[in-house]
């Protein structure tokens, strides 16, 4: 018996990667297939699952991600990647990046390595290796939302009140940048919940406009739509990018169907602090946030690499 558990374990051998000129993305990626070692094999795996998540047409799928990223290059290939996903799970900077960014906003390549004193005597914003002038972000963002916001507050059909991702699609729904990620949430009907709505410059700025303005924003209503999700689909995906409160938003409701059946998780942050954001996804099983018998892997790795490479295999635009 002990012979043939150990021969099951040596059976798939290690091969050495056959590199060709001119391979595509697919190709290069299948030639890794039970070949090598490391994160590789992980992310072929999360390929894998997130592409029978997809086609799955009885899943409910969730995108969640923080802000940083939306920072990065990585803004117009999600936006593109909207229509594949049922709703969105995000944090407030996603919403100021994406307003920046769809007022024309230009952000620079910097370094990780820069001198902050010296940024900041110059009014330069530092996000990583990403430089953002001030005059690109701050007063642009205030200015766009004060815009976008008037017209919402002056139309036939204002409400008074609105939940969070009600708000996101009237916003989504007057962008007109393409490679917004709020206007393909319109365009594609499919919602933006953000948790922590009030952690940012959009949060600021909803809070000053209510001071004298007649509005509301009911959290809440989002939370029960998020709980209605839950409850009436037996059969939930998820493609968590990054951890923090966007990750564990679509964990936490999710266990109250009994966990996520489909989950692909990358991170780069690391689990022997007990933080949720190194946690990986194998911990959540023990919450009953994701299922026993899920489809589920964690990648380890930096997300503005891999990301391009599992949508670019899987053709996600």
């Amino acid at each position: 018996m002990a012979k043939d558990v150990k021969s099951s374990l040596l059976e798939k051998h290690v091969k050495d990667v056959n590199l060709k000129k001119g391979m595509s993305v697919k190709e290069l990626i299948d030639s890794q297939r039970s070949v090598g070692g490391f994160s590789a094999q992980h992310m072929i795996e999360g390929i894998d699952i997130l592409e029978d998540m997809i086609k799955d047409k009885d899943s409910f799928n969730f995108l969640s991600f923080p802000a940083d990223i939306i920072a990065t290059g990585l803004r117009g290939m999600i936006a593109d990647a909207v229509k594949h996903f049922d709703a969105i799970m995000t944090t407030c900077g996603t919403l100021d990046h994406d307003l920046a960014k769809a007022h024309g906003g230009k952000y620079s390549l910097g370094k990780f390595e820069a001198d902050d004193v010296e940024l900041k005597k110059m009014d330069i914003y530092r996000l990583g290796n990403i430089f953002i002038g001030s005059d690109q972000y701050g007063l642009a963002v205030e200015k766009y939302f004060g815009e976008i916001m008037n017209d919402i507050y002056s139309s036939a059909d204002y409400k008074k009140e609105y939940s969070p991702s009600e708000l996101l699609r009237e916003f989504g729904k007057r962008i007109k940048d393409p490679k917004s990620i709020l206007r393909q949430a319109y365009l594609n009907n499919v919602p933006i919940y953000v948790p922590g709505i009030v952690d940012g410059a959009f949060g600021t700025q909803l809070t000053l406009f209510a001071q004298d303005h007649d509005f509301k924003l009911n959290l809440l209503k989002d939370e029960i739509e998020l709980s209605n999700i839950s409850f009436d689909h037996k059969v939930t995906g998820a493609l968590m990018l990054g951890g923090g409160i966007s990750k564990h938003h679509v964990i936490w409701w999710n266990q109250f169907k009994g966990g996520l059946d489909y989950a692909v998780y990358i991170t780069t942050a690391s689990q022997y602090d007990g933080s949720l954001s190194g946690a990986r996804l194998t911990e959540a099983v023990s919450w009953g946030k994701i299922k026993e018998k899920a489809h589920y892997t964690t990648i380890d790795g930096d997300i503005t690499i891999i990301l391009p490479v599992m949508f670019s295999y899987l053709e996600l635009i």
